[in-house]
């Protein structure tokens, strides 16, 4: 479907009816929505309701959950893994949509809706054979209903939005396909509306500005409700919040008047306060955890769609849904899985013909899976396909002059060489991929989430990447560090390990300045004192204590004057004022009520490190 030319509802763009600046108000922008829809449906008649906020935000919500449903639904038919009740369950969602629609006056929605609902109706009475194409139309009107989901948002906050197009076309196919026709086979993949114009209205970011929040004990609760809605500003103001509380009271533990009094009884209390402090964090922070499910289950109509493009069979299994992030996390994890989906199929997922010539099954398998490991959430995403060509990547490489041609370069260095910008082995640009710009777009992303990816790849039997990214992006564990007279932290993820470094490991190497050996290895030396422009007292380096620690595929060292401890902080932006400092990652308190920086390695190492991995 062609996309009309982005343009504001309810006027030009920075005007406001009170002559101010700014964009249309909530209630000027759904007004000019149902304009819009009248002129769609010339029969719709004005609705006030449609214009109160507050009930459109619940339409939102509840239509964008029956539309997940419902494409969850049509997945299991399209594969013959359903039941009678999937087909039943994907009708009564279009049934209530429209039932939604009606209530206020959306009669777009309302159109579309009944008319898909219509086909289902045959379909679940036995009268219509579900095939590939039809479900093509059925998921067609779905998106559908979203683009104009995400138009109806828009305009209740005011923003800029791209109105979807009439909806006859749409309609046709879907009465061609009620009546046995074919509703446009051949051209019904090229229909498809990209994945990335869905991603708002697909349920992983949050739903109009309020969140779900999942009760521990549903029995303390008389096990009635299981889901509370909350504002998504004051579930953040209350997180916050408990990050002061920890705060303080690791200030008043760290308080050397009381340590020095011996009082059993204060002590106690103390002892108290830290364990209610410490469940009331974790409480806190649960509240911001989602499963990682309903991500991986908007990646099966990706691949889906991808197939039915390119020709290839493909099934993605999904592993570890329960598994739950931290919800920033999983939106940033949205464009990483998206790329490395595309990826896949294009590179790694051979035709059906080229599969079952080399003893492989037709369809390929593509696997998400998440796990706990080690403090960290590790994302699998792995193929039975091509695998990684090593000696092509070198030689791509080469070509661009990233590695020199006599390089000894081990399978892990090669490998991740694709992350460089604009790097590509496709020998012709698709409209999946080409340009070498998604993993460039993966690598940025997951270094962003203070994560690392690993990857492990087999010619001929597929590939695997592996994410590894922290739980929540709001607390971290921080090693405390001295360098001159100031303290900083650095975060414990980036860290490999740390020792005392002996005169015989320090090496000057012409033109890479200092390098420490390190396990059999040089890598390079990076002074924080020097670096931060301050007086440090290690004159040499085994003076003092030499940290390994690594930023995206760079590996290399950091001396410090000394360790000083380790905290569990809370971060803290470092506002406006110190946007452009480069080498801090924020800011947080520490125990003796001073303000500690932490440590951006990125952007310390600069161009320093060895490129390695394993």
């Amino acid at each position: 479907m062609e996309r009309e030319k982005e343009r504001p509802m309810g006027g030009p763009a920075g005007a406001r009816p009170d002559g101010q600046a700014g964009g249309p108000g909530p209630e000027e922008g759904l007004k000019a929505l149902s304009e819009s829809m009248e002129a769609a449906a010339p029969s719709a008649a004005a609705n006030f309701l449609a214009q109160d906020p507050e009930l459109v935000q619940d339409f939102l919500v509840e239509a964008r959950e029956h539309l997940s449903k419902i494409e969850a639904c049509l997945l299991e038919i399209e594969q013959r893994t359903h039941t009678k009740e999937t087909l039943h369950a994907a009708f009564r969602s279009f049934h209530t949509i429209k039932g939604l629609a009606g209530f206020l006056d959306y009669q777009v929605i309302q159109r579309v809706a009944h008319e898909t609902e219509t086909l289902l109706d045959l379909a679940r009475n036995g009268q219509l054979e579900l095939r590939p194409q039809t479900v093509d139309v059925i998921l067609a009107a779905g998106d559908y209903l979203a683009l104009w989901l995400n138009a109806i948002e828009a305009a209740a906050s005011g923003r800029a939005v791209a109105e979807p197009p009439p909806p006859d076309e749409l309609i046709a196919r879907v009465q061609a396909a009620a009546s046995g026709g074919a509703p446009g086979a051949e051209a019904d993949a090229e229909k498809l509306i990209p994945f990335d114009e869905l991603a708002p209205a697909a349920g992983g970011r949050a739903e109009a500005g309020e969140a779900a929040v999942r009760p521990e004990a549903r029995a303390a609760a008389g096990g009635d409700a299981a889901l509370v809605k909350v504002d998504t500003a004051k579930l953040e103001y209350l997180v916050d919040m408990v990050g002061e509380l920890v705060i303080a009271q690791t200030m008043l533990r760290h308080n050397p008047e009381l340590g020095q009094v011996k009082s059993p009884r204060l002590q106690r209390d103390l002892s108290h306060l830290a364990r209610v402090t410490g469940e009331v964090q974790k409480t806190a922070m649960a509240m911001r955890m989602v499963p990682v499910g309903q991500l991986f289950r908007r990646m099966t109509r990706l691949v889906r769609d991808l197939a039915r493009k390119s020709g290839k069979q493909a099934e993605l299994e999904l592993y570890g849904e329960d598994v739950e992030l931290d919800r920033t996390i999983v939106e940033e994890l949205h464009d990483p899985l998206v790329h490395m989906l595309r990826n896949s199929m294009d590179h790694g997922i051979e035709p059906p013909a080229e599969r079952e010539a080399k003893g492989k099954p037709a369809a390929g398998r593509i696997r998400l899976k998440a796990a706990h490991q080690a403090g960290m959430i590790v994302i699998e995403i792995s193929d039975d396909g091509r695998g990684l060509d090593r000696e092509r990547i070198f030689r791509k490489a080469v070509e661009r002059g990233l590695v020199a041609a006599d390089a000894r370069l081990s399978d892990h260095e090669v490998y991740h060489l694709i992350f460089e910008p604009g790097f590509s082995t496709a020998e012709q640009v698709t409209d999946v991929s080409g340009r070498g710009v998604g993993m460039d777009v993966v690598r940025k992303h997951i270094n962003k989430l203070r994560g690392r990816i690993e990857i492990v790849s087999t010619s001929g039997a597929g590939t695997t990447f592996l994410l590894k990214v922290p739980l929540t992006l709001a607390i971290i564990d921080g090693l405390i560090v001295a360098a001159g007279g100031e303290r900083f932290i650095v975060p414990i993820f980036a860290v490999r390990e740390m020792f005392k470094a002996s005169p015989e490991q320090v090496f000057t190497v012409e033109g890479k300045g200092e390098m420490v050996m390190v396990r059999g290895r040089l890598l390079p030396l990076v002074r924080l004192a020097e670096r931060l422009g301050v007086e440090g007292r290690s004159r040499e380096v085994s003076d003092g204590l030499v940290i390994v620690g690594e930023s995206g595929s760079r590996v290399f060292c950091l001396l410090v004057d000394e360790l000083a401890g380790k905290q569990e902080v809370v971060i803290k932006s470092l506002g406006p004022a110190f946007r452009e400092a480069r080498g801090f990652a924020g800011g947080a308190i520490l125990g003796d009520g001073r303000v500690g920086l932490i440590l951006d390695l990125s952007a310390i190492a600069g161009e320093t490190g060895a490129v390695v991995r394993g």
